[in-house]
């Protein structure tokens, strides 16, 4: 520690820490423009300058290192008239249009010069003019250049945070501009954060440009309802309609960035394809009624079912609350413990939940990439959690040493210290390799490693050398952190990958490593789908129904009681239906027509089911094939709490009321237990997350109140099970063909944001990536039209030729409703082996899908939704 006396205060500060830093701990205001938190310091802006004593010049504060005994003066007579001349030669060139400059409200020039500038200027000269009229860089990005004040946060946030490069300067002195390549930004990510930090009016948002002021709107803030990372964000609306987003420069996971799915893509929640009243079957076609039609209808039904079989599937993407109130519908009305909460996977529980009770850390993110080692398995960060990509990216280049172990490339690699390229459906084998090279390589103090080699194995023949430099950085390594892709859970060795986790993490604990475990997930509230007992086969808090404490304990405060039998999986709900025996099935807030493998055989049993009920914002395919249809208030229409991948519970705010006649999800799960004569109670969302709070040991002493501005963090409340080494998985057969692989896009997560009108004017057209070797062999060319085939079906779309792709892969994004990509898939098969090849004639390229229509649906609606 080393002493600093600033305007006469006295204060300690760690080594290292610079003025200005300094200064912020006393509340001692310094102006600046250049300086951002994030960025390594610049000074050019000379805005925070200060007098040292013994040093004949002022010195910029935001890159001046403390030393012990310095006395420093922040508010001098020489300081504050170098502060507004510094100001008078930014105004000089500065074109004084405020009226109608979006950042009017906002501009910290403005703020800046009415606290420390001239009362009149000093210069004459005629202003300096690089453009006569705003450059649109990209669908979203709109640039004023004279505005400029050479701040150069936008391009050092674009390069140092996202690790996009697209922005960058030209010429130099007054003559420099900050740019995109050739005036554009075509091959930028439209994150916006360029915007966000932005002082002054030079980079716009063009979707917000001219529609409002700052004190016009009506600010919430909320978490963002696509990926896991659970950033924060500040929604502006004016009189119930949606504006913009900007986020909160001091909370959340995310601080000032934001991707821009966050940024651009909740106008989703504007789509015209909303479902604006209840609607049940009638000869064949859904038609529009009341809600009290709607009741005696499905009243009438569900009486008819005579006990047979019901199933329930429901979206991560809803609110605690929702998830906690719906399974406990499914328990103690529909009395059945078939409850799912994805329909792109099947998760394997019993290995699932001893490897979240003894190794996942709920914990801020920050302090989970701290540690000297991170390891990142499956997926692509960069596509599928950009902001997570963002700290990555800058705890590589400050101090951690990153592994990359995935199929497919991501940005992150040009970080990493070591790129192992798994090859799809390998990943288990790839896993117990590299644990065997780590067990192999290593000594325990007192022995015990001969064991665990020999239940685990030697390392495969086909390991390679990436493996054991992987391997090998492990080792060196004093902590370890290992993040993984929820990539892992799609394929149908899933269970056995999953065990192959746990040894690895087994191990190293078992070295002293001290790893620590998060899931990269890719819906907003997967984690609180599983803390909520939205799974088949355990209890909210993942308490497994076998336990002999825990329905006791649900039963009495639900004042009902519980099937005694483990429920079954999405997948096994669809053969039920398929075999006929299947009464009621309940899906909210998701479409597994598109999403799940095997799209014909879907549709065959949910047909077959006696009763489709399906509760959603907004008309999906599987609403063409219910019986009963509820309009249920899309994401700002109602509250409750997402948990984040980091384990942090955190407030979602209501900013509009429900569209039409939609109603709130948890009035609706209320209308449909008074229906059986089930009334559930409680019913608000602040008295569910009470119930919660009580019954769910991770959620214990946590309120709606005390979450705070950065949320709260829900602890791990499982004991962690014996250690338990399970044997390497046998090698999957060698492909000789091209294996299709999905996932999601940089520019649309799931199927909402197809509904953003924003994001599909940034977003790529539905395409087809490989390798530029695969792709020559094939004789195919970039942004040719391809054929993707399987067994099952073909789609059409153009090809994207990624050089640093693996050969024999190919990816489709499963994003893009149009391709109706899950034809081309079988139900336990993934990786899909497919074959590629030209587009001829006769063959169309998928347009950008576009919201459904009723027209689309099977059997027709009739009358307007």
């Amino acid at each position: 520690m080393v002493s600093v006396t600033i305007d006469g205060q006295v204060l300690e500060v760690a080594a290292g820490s610079t003025v200005l830093q300094a200064a912020e701990r006393l509340g001692i205001e310094i102006p600046t423009f250049c300086y951002w938190k994030r960025l390594p310091p610049l000074a050019s802006c000379r805005m925070c300058l200060v007098e040292i004593e013994g040093l004949r010049r002022l010195q910029p504060s935001c890159a001046t290192v403390v030393a012990d005994g310095m006395v420093v003066r922040s508010n001098t007579p020489l300081i504050e008239e170098t502060r507004s001349s510094m100001l008078d030669m930014l105004l000089a060139n500065h074109p004084l249009d405020c009226p109608i400059c979006d950042k009017g409200g906002e501009c910290e020039l403005q703020d800046m010069v009415m606290a420390y500038g001239p009362r009149e200027s000093q210069f004459r000269d005629p202003k300096r003019v690089f453009h006569s009229k705003d450059l649109r860089l990209s669908p979203v990005i709109i640039m004023n250049v004279n505005r400029c004040i050479q701040c150069q946060r936008c391009v050092r946030m674009c390069e140092d945070v996202v690790g996009a490069v697209a922005l960058g300067t030209v010429e130099k002195g007054m003559d420099t501009a900050v740019t995109g390549f050739e005036g554009s930004l075509a091959s930028c990510d439209q994150c916006g954060n360029c915007v966000e930090v932005c002082p002054v009016g030079a980079l716009m948002s063009f979707p917000y440009r001219y529609k409002a002021r700052p004190w016009d709107l009506q600010e919430t803030d909320t978490i963002c309802p696509h990926c896991g990372t659970g950033c924060q964000l500040t929604v502006g609306a004016r009189k119930g309609e949606f504006l913009r987003v900007r986020s909160d420069w001091e909370h959340g996971v995310n601080r000032e960035t934001l991707c821009v799915r966050g940024r651009f893509g909740l106008d989703f929640i504007e789509g015209r394809d909303r479902i604006k009243r209840p609607m049940i079957r009638r000869d064949g076609t859904l038609t529009p009624v009341s809600w009290m039609e709607a009741g005696d209808y499905l009243a009438r039904r569900l009486a008819a079912l005579n006990g047979k079989a019901a199933g329930g599937l429901i979206s991560p993407r809803l609110p605690n609350e929702v998830l906690y109130r719906f399974q406990k519908l499914m328990r103690t009305v529909f009395h059945t413990n078939n409850i799912d909460c994805s329909s792109r996977w099947s998760t394997p529980v019993d290995t699932l939940v001893p490897l979240m009770a003894g190794f996942y850390s709920r914990a801020p993110l920050e302090e989970v990439i701290g540690n000297d080692t991170v390891l990142v398995i499956g997926g692509n960060v960069t596509e599928e959690n950009p902001v997570t990509e963002y700290l990555l990216r800058d705890a590589a280049r400050r101090r951690t040493r990153l592994l990359m172990l995935s199929a497919r490339p991501s940005r992150l690699d040009a970080d990493a210290q070591a790129v192992v390229r798994l090859r799809p459906g390998a990943e288990a084998r790839s896993l117990a390799s590299l644990a065997a090279a780590l067990a192999g390589g290593e000594s325990l103090p007192g022995g015990g490693l001969a064991e665990i080699r020999s239940a685990i194995g030697g390392p495969a023949e086909d390991s390679g050398a990436g493996i054991d430099r992987m391997a090998s950085a492990l080792a060196e390594s004093r902590s370890v952190a290992v993040l993984v892709s929820v990539d892992l859970l799609r394929s149908p060795e899933a269970r056995a990958t999953l065990e192959q986790l746990a040894n690895l993490l087994q191990l190293l604990r078992l070295l002293g490593k001290g790893p620590a475990m998060q899931f990269l997930f890719d819906r907003a509230n997967q984690l609180g789908a599983w803390d909520m007992g939205v799974l088949p086969k355990v209890l909210p808090g993942l308490q497994a129904l076998a336990d002999g404490q825990a329905p006791p304990t649900f039963e009495r405060v639900w004042g009902s009681e519980i099937p005694p039998e483990p429920g079954v999986d999405f997948d096994a709900m669809l053969e039920i239906c398929a075999g006929g025996s299947m009464g009621a099935l309940y899906i909210v807030g998701t479409d597994p027509l598109i999403s799940y493998p095997d799209r014909e055989f879907v549709r065959r049993a949910l047909d077959a089911a006696d009763l489709l009920i399906v509760q959603d914002a907004f008309l999906t395919e599987t609403v063409g094939l219910a019986d009963v249809v509820l309009p249920a208030a899309g994401y700002g229409e109602e509250a409750g709490t997402f948990t984040n991948n980091e384990g942090r519970t955190q407030r979602v705010r209501k900013f509009r009321q429900p569209a039409f006649e939609a109603r709130n999800n948890l009035a609706i799960f209320d209308f449909v237990a008074a229906l059986g004569n089930r009334p559930l109670q409680p019913s608000t969302e602040d008295e569910v997350f009470g119930e919660i709070a009580r019954l769910v040991p991770a959620y214990a002493r946590l309120t709606p109140d005390g979450l705070g501005a950065d949320g709260a963090f829900t602890r791990s409340a499982l004991e962690p099970p014996p250690a338990t080494f399970f044997a390497m998985p046998p090698a999957p057969a060698t492909a000789d063909r091209l294996m299709l692989i999905t996932g999601n896009c940089l520019f649309h997560n799931g199927y909402e944001s197809e509904r953003s009108e924003i994001l599909n004017t940034v977003a790529d057209d539905p395409y087809v990536e490989m390798s530029a070797e695969d792709a020559a062999e094939l004789g195919l060319s970039d942004c040719d039209p391809v054929v993707v085939q399987s067994a099952r079906g073909e789609l059409t779309a153009k090809l994207k030729v990624n050089r640093r792709f693996p050969r024999g892969l190919v990816f489709v994004p499963e994003n893009y409703r149009a391709l109706c990509l899950n034809s081309l898939m079988r139900r336990g098969e993934y990786p899909c082996p497919v074959e590629v090849r030209a587009a001829g004639a006769s063959d169309g390229i998928a347009p950008l899908a576009g919201s459904a229509k009723p027209q689309d649906f099977g059997g027709g609606v009739a009358g307007s939704p």
